[in-house]
């Protein structure tokens, strides 16, 4: 039986035939060859940048609770707002501290007094035992009692220092400069104050700087640490590396924040196989807030690298490719890695070396395809006079 062949299959043939036919019959029939320019990547040892999601975080975040017990007099701030360090924030019922401090002044006073008149008795007694009308032991007495006032004088000055204090706790207020949440407590309400179960009265937290706190994997960590060693990076432990951060509505680098690291942590994480990163970023118009989620670059090193034009590169399904010509100035076909653009030039990761002569112009030629021979003008890629990373 003879085999079946379908129209569509003959058409396909013939469509491929005809297109091989033509690409090699370039040079027989007279047609001129397709036309390119080739140059070498350029060499350039490049920062290396390494990406970490994470989140800001206020570098102080403060609990507002009272000190003393006692029932809302007033509130003196409107929810939400910036306060400064010292602002009054909250006032407590301060007739029972001022009462307390009017009892100790008067402790105070009492005490002053009880030690003239124990002062006044040891004088007297010293000028009594030269005529040895009294004995030396009830001398020794008077000294006693003078020492016993003079002890009851400080602690009744203690007392009062006390009392002033806690009326001055009466006043609430700011212990740093930042933005207030909403009161929990209203005007009228009991507090219990004290250093145990004190009762929340509200909460700041600084804004300008802020902190951006992340978590890099262990692979990087060892990465880090080995190039320390190599002497090629410093961990961010001892130098503050430079980061960028971006905001999830941002899509380019340039749009985002700079800022410097300034802790990682003293142990990966036993659970996730993660280190704890942070990084302090200036935020002068308060735009971020903690709790806001980012993406942070940071500087991972230096490294030789090969860049070319970032319109040389081809996609072929999920590769991407470049084409290079040969000697024989055929054109062949390489599958590259590729990194970030640097300097307006795409880092090549893989797949290329310095010798390879890579087509930047002509790349859309249709004929311009594996194993066609073409003729190639040579020349040097140009860095951009922006030497700025992208």
């Amino acid at each position: 039986m003879r085999p079946i062949i379908r129209p569509y299959v003959l058409y396909t043939a013939l469509i491929g035939a005809l297109t091989l036919a033509s690409a090699a019959g370039a040079i027989a029939d007279g047609t001129p060859l397709p036309r390119v320019t080739v140059a070498n990547p350029v060499a350039q040892t490049v920062p290396g940048w390494d990406e970490y999601t994470g989140r800001f975080e206020a570098i102080q975040q403060v609990e507002v609770r009272p000190r003393v017990s006692g029932a809302i007099d007033s509130i003196h701030f409107v929810d939400g707002q910036l306060v400064q360090q010292g602002d009054l924030l909250f006032v407590i019922d301060p007739r029972p501290f001022r009462i307390a401090v009017d009892s100790a002044k008067a402790d105070v006073a009492r005490a002053k007094a009880q030690v003239k008149v124990a002062a006044y008795d040891l004088t007297r007694g010293q000028q009594l035992i030269k005529t040895r009308v009294i004995g030396q032991s009830e001398l020794e007495h008077y000294e006693a009692e003078l020492g016993v006032a003079r002890a009851e004088q400080l602690r009744a000055a203690a007392a009062l220092d006390d009392a002033l204090l806690n009326l001055e706790w009466t006043e609430v207020r700011a212990p740093i400069s930042g933005r207030v949440s909403d009161h929990r407590i209203d005007i009228g309400n009991l507090v219990k104050g004290g250093q145990a179960d004190a009762t929340l009265l509200t909460t700041i937290v600084s804004l300008d700087p802020i902190h951006f706190v992340f978590d890099a994997s262990e692979a990087d960590y060892i990465r880090y640490a080995r190039l320390s060693a190599a002497g090629k990076r410093e961990l961010s432990r001892e130098v503050s590396h430079p980061v960028m951060i971006r905001l999830a509505d941002e899509v380019d680098w340039s749009q985002g924040r700079t800022g410097v690291m300034n802790f990682v942590d003293n142990q990966l994480n036993a659970r996730g196989g993660t280190i704890r990163g942070r990084a302090v970023i200036e935020n002068k118009d308060l735009f971020l807030i903690p709790g806001t989620f980012g993406r942070l670059r940071l500087f991972g090193g230096n490294s030789d690298a090969l860049l070319v034009p970032d319109t040389t590169i081809l996609s072929d399904q999920a590769k991407k490719i470049v084409f290079v010509v040969d000697e024989k100035n055929r054109v062949a076909q390489r599958t590259v890695t590729l990194g970030t653009i640097y300097q307006g030039l795409r880092v090549i990761l893989d797949g290329l070396s310095k010798s390879d002569r890579v087509v930047i112009e002509g790349v859309a030629n249709p004929f311009v395809r594996p194993g066609v021979e073409v003729v190639a003008e040579e020349v040097t890629i140009a860095l951009p006079l922006d030497t700025a990373a992208n």
